[in-house]
C-alpha cells in the first residue's frame, strides 16, 4: 500500500455528485482564462508504467532535465511555444499503474539490449532517478482485459481473484491520491499508455453516468475494460487525461459526462507517430494538386509487447480502424485502402511501414509512389507524450475543461473531429497557443 509520509500535505477533497463518489481537485478553479504559474512539481501518472513507451518517456524526461540529451522531437521546446509558461521537464514527478512486476531500470535495460535506443551510459547516469520513479509504481487493474493482455500480467496478478469493480475504481483513486499526497503535488496529469484492448461493444450502461455507475455497483465486468476504470477514476478526481491508445473504452459517453461534471480537460485517441503521421501530411498534397488516389496499401511489421498484443485479431481491429479512417476524410472520396499489421518478434520495439500509393494524374495516366519508414516506436511517441502532458497541464491551469481539440494533430482519431489534414490540425494548434499568449498579456 502507498501512504503519505509524515507531515505530507493531503490533497483537497470534497464530495461531488452522487453519494459514494468523492472528487479531488488538484487544480484550483480559475475565474479567468489566464494560465496560472506552473507549480514547483507536477505529477505524471502513467497507466502502463513499465511498458516500452512509458519507460522511454521517463528516461527521456530525466535525461533532458539533467542536460544529458537535447529536447529533440518536442514541439513545446520550439519557437511555437515561446513565451508560454509550461511546466519544466525537470519538475515532472512520475508514477503509475502496472500489471507486471519490475522497475524502470530493469525495463530500460531490456530496451537497451533489444534495440539500443536507450544507451547504457545514459541509464547508468539515470539509475537513481529511475529507482526513485519506480517507488511510485503500484499494481494496476485487469477487469475484462481480454486473454492476450491478461497473459502479459505477472503470475501473481493473474492468480489473484479480481475484487469488485467499485473496489477497483477506489483502488485507482486511492493510488492517485496517495501519490499526490506523498510527493506534495498540486496537480497530476494522467496518461493512458496501456496495451490496445479489444473493442468494447456499445451497451446501454455506457450512455449515461448514472447507468455506468449502476453497472460498476452491480459488478458488470462486461461493461468495462481496464482503460475505462482508469479513465473513470481520473475523471472522478478532476484530473486531466491523455488517452494515447486506440482502445474505445476509455472515453465512453458516461465517462465524458463525468469529466464534464468535474471540469477536467481530456483528449484522445491513439497517438499519431509513424505511418499515419506520413499519411496525414502526404494525402493533402494529392488533394491540392488534383491527383486522384486510387489505392493506398499499407503494411506494418513490429515486435515487442505491442506487436504481440496486436497479433490478436480482437485487439488488432481497434488499431486498424484508427489507421484506416483518415484517407477518405482527407481526400474527400472513397478509395481502396488497406492496413496490414504483422508481429515480427525479432524486431522488438523497432517497426517498419511500407506504403504503396497508386494514383491518377494528367490525361488519366496512372503512376505510383512508395515509401518505407523504419523507426523506433517509443522514440517516435515519447516526445508527443511529454508535449501533451505539458499542454494538458497548461489547459488545466487555464481553467479549460472538456476535449482539448487543439491537440488533434497528435492523434490518429482526434476526439470530436473529422479533420485529419496534419497541416490544418497544426495551424489549429498554433492558433491555440497564440490565444494563450494573448490571454497572458491581458
Amino acid at each position: 500500500e502507498v501512504h503519505g509520509g509524515h507531515g505530507a500535505r493531503r490533497p483537497r477533497t470534497r464530495t461531488f455528485g452522487r453519494p459514494g463518489r468523492s472528487c479531488m481537485f488538484l487544480r484550483p478553479p480559475l475565474a479567468n482564462p489566464r494560465p496560472s504559474r506552473p507549480s514547483p512539481r507536477l505529477g505524471v501518472w502513467l497507466f502502463g508504467a513499465y511498458g516500452g513507451l512509458a519507460t522511454t518517456v521517463v528516461v527521456g524526461a530525466r535525461a533532458i532535465a539533467r542536460g544529458l540529451r537535447p529536447p529533440q522531437g518536442l514541439a513545446t521546446a520550439t519557437e511555437v511555444a515561446a513565451g508560454i509558461r509550461l511546466q519544466p521537464l525537470r519538475d515532472l514527478v512520475f508514477g503509475g499503474h502496472e500489471v507486471r512486476s519490475g522497475d524502470y531500470l530493469t525495463s530500460a535495460r531490456e530496451i537497451q539490449r533489444a534495440t539500443g535506443s536507450l544507451p547504457p551510459e545514459l541509464l547508468q547516469a539515470l539509475r537513481d532517478d529511475l529507482r526513485r520513479a519506480s517507488r511510485n509504481v503500484v499494481p494496476g487493474v485487469l477487469p475484462n482485459a481480454g486473454r492476450t493482455i491478461e497473459a502479459l500480467a505477472d503470475a501473481a496478478g493473474r492468480s489473484r481473484r479480481s475484487p469488485p469493480l467499485r473496489a477497483q475504481v477506489e483502488q485507482v483513486q486511492g493510488d492517485l491520491q496517495a501519490f499526490a499526497a506523498r510527493e506534495r503535488l498540486d496537480r497530476v496529469v494522467c496518461v493512458n499508455l496501456t496495451s490496445t484492448e479489444p473493442p468494447l461493444r456499445p451497451q446501454p450502461a455506457h450512455r449515461t453516468l448514472a447507468a455506468f455507475d449502476r453497472a460498476i455497483d452491480r459488478n458488470d465486468v462486461r461493461a468495462v475494460r481496464p482503460s475505462a476504470v482508469y479513465a473513470y477514476a481520473a475523471a472522478s478526481l478532476g484530473l486531466p487525461l491523455i488517452h494515447f491508445t486506440p482502445s474505445n473504452a476509455a472515453l465512453l459517453p458516461a465517462i465524458r459526462e463525468l469529466f464534464a461534471e468535474t471540469g477536467a480537460p481530456y483528449m484522445g485517441s491513439d497517438g499519431k507517430t509513424g505511418e499515419t503521421l506520413v499519411k496525414s501530411a502526404l494525402a493533402p498534397m494529392f488533394r491540392h494538386r488534383h491527383l486522384r488516389v486510387l489505392s493506398w496499401q499499407g503494411y506494418n511489421i513490429l515486435g515487442d509487447r505491442d506487436g504481440a498484443v496486436l497479433a490478436d485479431g480482437d485487439n488488432r481491429r481497434a488499431k486498424v480502424a484508427s489507421k484506416d479512417a483518415i484517407l477518405p476524410a482527407i481526400l474527400g472520396y472513397p478509395l481502396h485502402t488497406h492496413v496490414g499489421i504483422d508481429y515480427v518478434p525479432s524486431l522488438h520495439d523497432l517497426k517498419t511501414a511500407w506504403d504503396f500509393v497508386h494514383f491518377e494524374g494528367f490525361l488519366g495516366f496512372r503512376m505510383a509512389m512508395q515509401f518505407v519508414w523504419p523507426g523506433c516506436d517509443a522514440i517516435l511517441a515519447a516526445p508527443l507524450v511529454l508535449d501533451m502532458v505539458r499542454l494538458a497541464d497548461l489547459a488545466a491551469r487555464s481553467g479549460e475543461s472538456g476535449p482539448m481539440h487543439h491537440l488533434a494533430c497528435f492523434f490518429k482519431q482526434p476526439l470530436d473531429s473529422r479533420e485529419h489534414d496534419l497541416h490544418r490540425q497544426w495551424q489549429a494548434f498554433v492558433d491555440y497557443l497564440d490565444r494563450v499568449r494573448a490571454a497572458r498579456r491581458r
